[in-house]
């Protein structure tokens, strides 16, 4: 069961319809039922904020790992994956050193010790959206590393 199931599922557990919760959100109708239809996904902040409106945990609509190993997905090339853990932890390693000390700590503390973009933004005195831009061009950086390395 995906995300939009689980946000259908609790919304109807707590008789809400989706123009409700919608209004409790500041979205759209519309948005809403792509959400639960699967044909859009929202991010793990947006998540948070459903699952409060919905009065649950948000790892009963996605779990934070879900969300990373997603985002992380998107790097990999879908054909010549490095085929074990090994081969993509050196992969990885090699890459990492390629960047800069700030974008490589951002980087780790997000994908290896799953801290959120608030939370690292907090500890370096920056906002979330800036570290989801640093990670989005440490992720695009990735990619063509991985193409390269092929």
């Amino acid at each position: 069961m995906g995300p939009g199931s689980r946000i259908a599922e609790i919304r109807k557990e707590r008789g809400l319809t989706q123009q409700e919760l919608a209004e409790k959100l500041f979205v759209s109708r519309e948005l809403v039922c792509k959400w639960e239809s699967g044909e859009r996904k929202p991010d793990y902040r947006t998540v948070e904020q459903i699952a409060a409106a919905l009065g649950v945990d948000p790892e009963r609509i996605v779990s934070e790992e879900d969300v990373i190993l997603e985002e992380l997905a998107e790097c990999l090339p879908s054909e010549g994956a490095p085929g074990n853990g090994a081969a993509v932890a050196s992969i990885l390693n090699r890459f990492l050193k390629t960047l800069p000390d700030k974008a490589c700590d951002v980087f780790v503390r997000r994908y290896r010790f799953h801290e959120t973009p608030a939370e690292i933004g907090e500890r370096y005195g920056v906002g979330d959206n800036y570290v989801r831009s640093v990670l989005a061009r440490t992720r695009r950086k990735l990619k063509k590393y991985l193409k390269e390395v092929q």
